[in-house]
């Protein structure tokens, strides 16, 4: 596998911090991008504070901004703007996640970095977009996951929704925002020219509802979708099931599969029930059909031998696994979906790859998360800066550079 990766060639300035923009700009990165991390001096990229920390290195940080070079300047200074701008000038992508018009204050908003560069591809993630009353506000992907819907859906009924412990607003926007950047990208190969591409949290997630958006309209409002546990009541038998020693998913919605589960749980008798033989004669039963299931569960030695039960009799099925289970899963190591990098500070690490799989050419990340101003020389010397200049704005904290012994 040795072809270039598709985005060899195409500079990305990554102007962005915590999730979404880093997620998004990682992404390019893996797919053959030069993307640039830019940050401030000192403190670097809010999320360098986030846990997990070992050692003053965050995993949260290392995980986002793996296969990008680092670049710390202080924009306050005219010598550091002019550098910026310089780069930018250079660039094909640049990446923002700050509150819509926060970056015009520094003379990098859209308007004025397209007249410089006419083929920018300029995108903006933030919570609510650039438009609409929201748009002012400040938010995180909890807020979207909220405010959009979707966590109304989770957990039992009566309780608080519970918290996914996964940020899905922030990295379904990052993924959305990597097609997005490369359909512009393939765009400007016709016209030349870039294009601002606003991305909203918010969007995303209300984007994301397969079923409970469509249910409400169609229903003309009759039916608001709400909590319903451990299962979906229009996807029968669709959830999670207790085993003698852990949780078990089992996805027999579909009739052929129900009728193999029927046969394991009642027998012929039961899987030649008529009344169960459609998805709506199953979810009008449910509440006699679930309880069958679980007992039939509950019943047997264990998880594995429900799993293997059920995978003898081709009814698509899985553990709830923990996140060792999942480290140590022989189909998580198959698709080396956990790598290994040598880390400056830390040694050997261990991080989840991306899922990107290519038939000619190889994805893993070829450099860790760069130490705050790491490559600020190289990038500089790039742009056309002397070592003279170089090396006074060092001196001068334009150009910050993280030591190991920071």
């Amino acid at each position: 596998m040795s072809e270039p990766l598709p985005l060899a060639g195409i500079k990305v300035v990554d102007y962005s911090h915590y999730l979404a923009g880093p997620h998004l700009s990682r992404s390019l990165a893996a797919l053959g991008a030069d993307v640039i991390k830019v940050e401030r001096p000192k403190s670097g990229d809010a999320g360098r504070d986030h846990a997990y920390i070992v050692q003053g290195q965050s995993g949260y940080f290392i995980q986002q901004n793996m296969g990008k070079r680092g670049l710390c300047v202080d924009m306050k200074d005219p010598r550091g703007r002019d550098l910026v701008l310089k780069l930018i000038d250079t660039a094909d992508v640049f990446v923002e996640n700050y509150r819509p018009g926060a970056l015009k204050k520094l003379g990098l908003g859209y308007e004025a970095l397209a007249q410089r560069n006419p083929g920018l591809v300029y995108c903006s993630v933030s919570a609510y977009g650039h438009t609409g009353p929201d748009s002012d506000k400040a938010g995180f992907g909890l807020i979207a996951e909220a405010k959009s819907g979707a966590m109304a859906q989770l957990g039992v009924p009566g309780a608080p929704p519970p918290l996914l412990r996964m940020s899905l607003a922030d990295m379904y926007a990052g993924t959305h925002g990597v097609a997005a950047v490369c359909a512009a990208l393939y765009g400007r190969t016709r016209t030349g020219k870039g294009r601002h591409i606003d991305l909203a949290l918010y969007d995303c997630v209300v984007s994301m509802h397969d079923y409970a958006v469509q249910e409400y309209l169609l229903s003309d409002g009759a039916i608001l979708p709400r909590q319903t546990g451990a299962d979906m009541p229009n996807s029968t038998v669709y959830g999670v099931f207790s085993a003698k020693d852990g949780y078990l998913v089992i996805a027999a919605q579909v009739t052929d599969a129900w009728i193999r589960l029927a046969q394991l749980v009642g027998g012929e008798q039961l899987a030649a029930d008529p009344r169960f033989h459609s998805g709506a004669g199953r979810n009008a039963h449910r509440e006699e059909i679930l309880p069958l299931v679980s007992a039939w569960v509950a019943s047997l030695p264990s998880r594995d031998a429900t799993l293997a039960m059920l995978e003898t009799a081709g009814i698509p099925a899985a553990p709830v696994q923990t996140i060792d289970e999942v480290i140590a899963d022989p189909q998580t190591l198959a698709r080396e979906m956990i790598i290994e990098q040598e880390h400056p500070v830390l040694g050997k690490i261990r991080v989840n790859n991306l899922p990107y799989r290519f038939s000619d050419c190889d994805t893993k990340p070829r450099r860790t998360a760069p130490l705050l101003g790491q490559d600020n020389a190289d990038i500089a010397r790039e742009l056309g800066f002397d070592e003279a200049s170089i090396a006074g704005m060092q001196a001068d904290g334009v150009l910050y550079a993280e030591t190991i012994d920071d």
